[in-house]
C-alpha cells in the first residue's frame, strides 16, 4: 500500500496560506528535506488553486529539484471545473477526493505528495487517509491567514522526526494515529 504524505509550510501560529510571506530563508537543511520527501513521491494531490498558481509558475522555473519535479510528476486536481491551464500530467479528480484517494492508496507506486492545499490536507487529515504529516513551521507569527488546523476535529499525532535548521525553521514529521 502507498503512504500519503501531506507537506505544508506554516508559520508559527499555524498560518499556512501564502507562505511566500514567511518561507524566506531558506538552507541546506530545509532544501535537503525537501528533496528527501519528494525523492520518494510519483504522484501529487492539489487543490484548485494550488494548481492554477502552480501552473503558471513551475513551468518556467529552474528552482530544483522541485521545478522538476513537479513539472514532470503525475498531478491529481481536486476541483468541480475543468483545468484553463496546461500543465504536463495533470488531470481532475474524477469522483470524490476521499474515495480517488483511497483508491489510489491501495494501488501500486510511490508515495502520494500532498502539497500546499490546505482544504486538501483538511479533508484528507479529517478523513484519516493521510499516513505521515511533515511540516516545515517558520520562526514568524503572521497573524493573519487561512491556519491548517482550523475547522479539524481532534487529531492525535505521534511526532516521527524533528529537527532545526540553521535559520531556525523547524522541520517535524508526524504520523496521525487512529
Amino acid at each position: 500500500m502507498r503512504k500519503v504524505v501531506a507537506f505544508e509550510f506554516l508559520s508559527l501560529d499555524g498560518v499556512a496560506e501564502g507562505p511566500d510571506r514567511f518561507f524566506t530563508a531558506w538552507d541546506d537543511v530545509v532544501d535537503e528535506a525537501g528533496a528527501a520527501l519528494i525523492a520518494t513521491q510519483d504522484a501529487v494531490i492539489l487543490g484548485r488553486r494550488s494548481y492554477d498558481q502552480w501552473a503558471e509558475f513551475w513551468p518556467s522555473s529552474d528552482i530544483d529539484p522541485f521545478a522538476t519535479f513537479i513539472n514532470r510528476v503525475v498531478k491529481h486536481v481536486a476541483t468541480s471545473a475543468p483545468l484553463e491551464r496546461e500543465c504536463a500530467n495533470a488531470s481532475v479528480i474524477d469522483g470524490g477526493l476521499v474515495d480517488f484517494v483511497r483508491d489510489l492508496k491501495d494501488g501500486q507506486g510511490g508515495d502520494i505528495g500532498v502539497h500546499a492545499s490546505i482544504s486538501v490536507t483538511q479533508t484528507l487529515l479529517a478523513t484519516s487517509i493521510i499516513d505521515e504529516l511533515k511540516l516545515a513551521i517558520a520562526p514568524v507569527i503572521v497573524g493573519s491567514g487561512r491556519r491548517l488546523f482550523d475547522g479539524l476535529p481532534p487529531l492525535q499525532l505521534e511526532p516521527i522526526r524533528s529537527l532545526t535548521s540553521p535559520s531556525g525553521y523547524l522541520l517535524v514529521d508526524y504520523r496521525p494515529i487512529g
